[in-house]
């Protein structure tokens, strides 16, 4: 005979046993993969069994969902164990497409150029393995502001020919704070050989030589890699490239104040002495190791951004080579005094090394021809005039600085 006690503690655990059952239920309900395909089918084939394998291609996307500093250069998409079938990249705010394309494998996708820095965009990609399952990845992100990142103007160029001795130099945007980081990301060799050391002049420019001028007919080499090198405190670069040039045939001018003359020397033989005027006994020219930076068919020359007042404003000067950056030329002068041309007699000049030459650049001038023979690179050394050397980091004349102390302002 069954007491209601007993009657009621039945109905209890059979209760409990229910819910229990229900609890059971439920987590076999929930406990599945999540990845699992949605046809039902397991991988016995048996409807209702285990649940599916997910697809075995893995996608990466190298910008991370939610950065907010991700890389110009390097962004992209890789898959592993499938190929990658559609990948769409957009800028977030205006939907407008970034061009990319597939590898030949299917392996990555890359987009074609370089990305904008402080922009925001979203990449979605999908990919399949060897089975046909898909797989499918998705972020959005923003590549590092232009407060945030520096980058180098640097000279030469890539393919260029230059003098043997054009050093490579950058110039920074920003204060570098951690010099060997950013030096350390710099490399520049030669197939000559030849040592090359990087020398700061302050906290903005890096300028690599090596101890004698470049071997002619050498080929440099700088490969960049500062993307992502902290230059100052969350200052980031954002430069990623491999630059080449050659140097051409070594010509190297020296001009003797005291003589008022130029003697052009390539390859160890002496091509012309040409007549020159330096400057005045008031505006005397720097000695010193200079090296050809630019170079102007014609240009416009104006005494007031020498700090020379209104003493002249020449709007074509020709034939003109820039040596420094305060202002120092060789170039050609038409405005002498053809009663008394001052070529090869006298200093008449604001600093500068002038030739004889014609206005519009157009003759068979002692100025043209040397404009003609001189390539970005080349020296021209001035010797014997009253004023002090050039400093080194007047232009790209690091050569006036003893090879012990230019080796002593390296970071690296």
């Amino acid at each position: 005979m069954t007491t209601p006690d007993i009657a009621a503690r039945r109905v209890r655990v059979l209760g409990a046993c229910a819910a229990l059952m229900v609890g059971a239920l439920t987590l076999t309900a929930c406990g599945g993969d999540a990845n699992a395909d949605s046809s039902g089918s397991s991988s016995d084939g048996k409807s209702g069994q285990s649940p599916s394998k997910t697809s075995t291609a893995k996608i990466v996307i190298s910008a991370k969902d939610g950065s907010t500093d991700a890389s110009i250069n390097t962004t992209g998409v890789k898959v592993s164990g499938g190929r990658l079938t559609d990948v769409k990249m957009t800028v977030a705010g205006s939907g407008q497409a970034v061009p990319g394309s597939i590898s030949a494998d299917g392996g990555e996708w890359k987009p074609k150029e370089q990305l904008e820095r402080g922009t925001k965009y979203r990449i979605s990609a999908t990919a399949k393995d060897g089975s046909g399952r898909t797989a499918a990845a998705n972020s959005i992100f923003t590549t590092v502001t232009s407060a945030n990142s520096f980058i180098g103007t640097y000279t030469p160029d890539n393919g260029t020919t230059v003098g043997v001795g054009m050093p490579v130099s950058f110039d920074f945007n920003k204060v570098i704070s951690d010099k060997k980081a950013v030096q350390s990301h710099i490399t520049v060799t030669s197939s000559s050989g030849q040592k090359v050391v990087g020398h700061w002049f302050g906290a903005q420019r890096l300028d690599f030589r090596p101890e004698e001028y470049w071997k002619a007919g050498s080929k440099v080499t700088m490969k960049i890699d500062l993307d992502g090198v902290e230059g100052a405190n969350g200052v980031y670069g954002v430069q990623k490239k491999t630059v080449t040039f050659t140097i051409g045939r070594s010509q190297v001018s020296t001009v003797d104040v005291n003589t008022q003359t130029m003697t052009v020397v390539r390859d160890g033989q002496t091509l012309k002495s040409v007549p020159i005027s330096s400057g005045s006994p008031e505006h005397t020219t720097y000695n010193g190791q200079m090296v050809i930076s630019e170079k102007f068919v014609q240009t416009r020359m104006n005494s007031e951004s020498v700090d020379l007042g209104s003493e002249y404003d020449i709007p074509d000067v020709p034939h003109a080579m820039r040596l420094t950056r305060s202002g120092t030329f060789i170039h050609g002068n038409y405005w002498y005094n053809r009663g008394n041309p001052p070529f090869g007699r006298q200093g008449t000049s604001h600093g500068c090394v002038g030739l004889a030459d014609v206005q519009g650049a157009q003759g068979a001038t002692n100025a043209k021809w040397f404009y003609d023979n001189s390539l970005i690179g080349d020296v021209v050394i001035v010797k014997n005039s009253p004023d002090k050397t050039v400093a080194p980091d007047n232009g790209l004349n690091g050569w006036n600085m003893p090879w012990s102390e230019w080796v002593a302002g390296s970071a690296a």
